[in-house]
């Protein structure tokens, strides 16, 4: 679907858009471009992808002019850009709304005047049930992508949402802080609570799972892919089997577990073989039968009271799967 297409990534020079501009390039795509205010990122992006299809747009989220320049003749949206750091939006929230929320508004925005024919929007295990700033605004802009299929008049565009947690790899979080601590001859790992678990998915799966999902969106669903779970201390002695754990407490804005899925989600909510589409709440203009996929997979509704829940997971990665997935040896 991607053949001879355009095809826009905001938050591009990050971690996953990398991953995903890997997995386009097999597609044939007419353009790549990459949206992203880190002059220093899009000039070491281009040396690895300097090809004939990719642009590099410096710009912000925040600036809704210049991502409606960027969108111009743009088939399909990624919107990946946004602040994800836990402890730093607590302590800078406006910001943090700034980019996650008015930014999210402003991708809508752009990409209706556009006529941009498919969004699909990054989000987090943290959005469900919120306890922390962060999660809070990627709440708020999963509603805004989920409403904004009811706004979008006689445009084409439809917008979706995918919803996944921790990333096995990607820049700022944990394991390559547990690489660089063992890098430098650490003895010691730091833990915040024995108890805590995490779903966990890698680049390589995040992206492929947002490519099929472009092609089974019908517009308002929020795809939940079907991913392992395994607890921080576990990972911790993977990764350095005979080392000590230094146990530092759960920083602000922290859960001991995560939810991708709650018990108010399952009344809405059906299961697919290797994934979960989580329905909207309100309705539509014009009536979705979201429990068969665009590509015509049939799913079945969960029973009322499922809970997809990192600690009550039903399948948990073996330190051998662990060490695989980050090429640790």
């Amino acid at each position: 679907m991607f053949n001879n297409k355009t095809v826009l990534i905001t938050g591009g020079t990050g971690s996953f858009g990398r991953a995903f501009v890997r997995k386009l390039l097999a597609n044939s795509p007419k353009k790549v471009i990459i949206y992203s205010r880190d002059e220093q990122k899009h000039f070491e992006m281009g040396q690895e992808f300097g090809g004939k299809e990719m642009r590099y747009f410096i710009g912000d989220v925040r600036d809704r002019d210049r991502l409606t320049r960027a969108m111009e003749g743009v088939d399909y949206c990624v919107h990946a850009a946004a602040m994800k750091h836990v402890p730093i939006a607590e302590y800078n929230p406006m910001e943090c709304i700034k980019t996650n929320i008015n930014g999210a508004q402003n991708v809508i925005d752009a990409a209706l005047f556009s006529g941009v024919s498919k969004v699909i929007a990054l989000s987090t295990d943290k959005a469900a049930s919120p306890i922390n700033l962060y999660g809070a605004t990627k709440l708020a802009s999963d509603k805004l992508f989920t409403a904004a299929n009811n706004i979008r008049g006689a445009h084409p565009t439809k917008f979706s949402v995918v919803r996944y947690g921790n990333v096995i790899g990607s820049k700022g979080s944990v394991v390559p802080l547990f690489q660089k601590l063992i890098a430098n001859g650490a003895k010691t790992l730091p833990i915040t609570d024995t108890r805590m678990s995490r779903f966990w998915i890698t680049l390589d799966q995040g992206a492929d799972f947002v490519l099929k999902s472009f092609a089974n969106m019908h517009g308002g669903e929020i795809f939940v892919p079907k991913i392992p779970s395994m607890k921080m201390i576990d990972l911790a002695k993977a990764m350095l089997p005979d080392g000590a754990i230094d146990l530092i407490g759960i920083r602000a804005g922290e859960k001991l577990h995560e939810a991708m899925i709650t018990e108010d989600d399952s009344r809405h909510t059906f299961e697919f073989a290797d994934y979960f589409v989580i329905t909207p709440t309100i309705n539509f203009a014009q009536a979705v039968d979201f429990a068969v996929s665009a590509q015509g997979e049939q799913g079945r509704a969960v029973a009322e009271g499922f809970m997809y829940a990192s600690d009550t997971n039903n399948r948990w990665l073996t330190s051998g799967e662990l060490l695989s997935m980050t090429k640790v040896r």
